[in-house]
């Protein structure tokens, strides 16, 4: 079924383009949403206006994106948790945690799924990503310290730099000797 987008519908396409989609989804969603119509020679003309509407609307978007981006990378997150001797928290800063600081701090309504991709369970200074669009991908700096104010983990070896020192003990002497 080809269909005349009157939106941009993501993976799908942008408005006032002609796609061809699956029938179910033209017939079930697309149509009785109003996200398009059936592609005719009389909606054609229709597809004019729908695409310097579209255009207007992602420069729009564009400009408050590139606004909120700059924003967002000037912003410094601090958390306190509980954590173990090598710098692994007990618990986690989760996404959720993250994104409600930045909104209440910035004023906005950022989603807590475009904030990072997993909770973070270390000490230390973090780089998470804030997903507004495919273009816009600002970072924000989460420091996570320790309740006792450490901010930096304990020091850390790999599995190189381990070394197993084994202690023997000296056997028992038995009466032996003596008999």
């Amino acid at each position: 079924m080809e269909v005349l987008l009157k939106q941009d519908i993501h993976n799908v396409g942008l408005a006032g383009e002609v796609h061809k989609v699956a029938d179910g989804y033209g017939r079930n969603f697309l149509l009785p949403q109003g996200m398009a119509v059936m592609a005719s020679p009389g909606m054609m003309k229709q597809a004019v206006v729908w695409r310097k509407k579209a255009e207007a609307r992602r420069a729009e978007l564009r400009a408050e994106y590139e606004a909120l981006s700059a924003r967002i990378e000037e912003v410094r997150l601090t958390f306190t948790a509980r954590a173990g001797e090598t710098g692994k928290l007990y618990g986690s800063i989760t996404t959720t945690q993250i994104a409600d600081d930045l909104n209440e701090q910035l004023g906005t309504d950022i989603d807590r799924r475009k904030v990072g991709i997993e909770p973070l369970r270390q000490l230390g200074e973090h780089q998470v990503v804030v997903r507004l669009s495919g273009e816009f991908q600002p970072e924000i700096t989460v420091v996570i310290e320790n309740e006792e104010g450490e901010t930096e983990p304990a020091i850390e070896l790999s599995d190189e730099e381990i070394v197993v020192v084994e202690t023997v003990e000296p056997e028992e002497e038995t009466d032996e000797a003596d008999e």
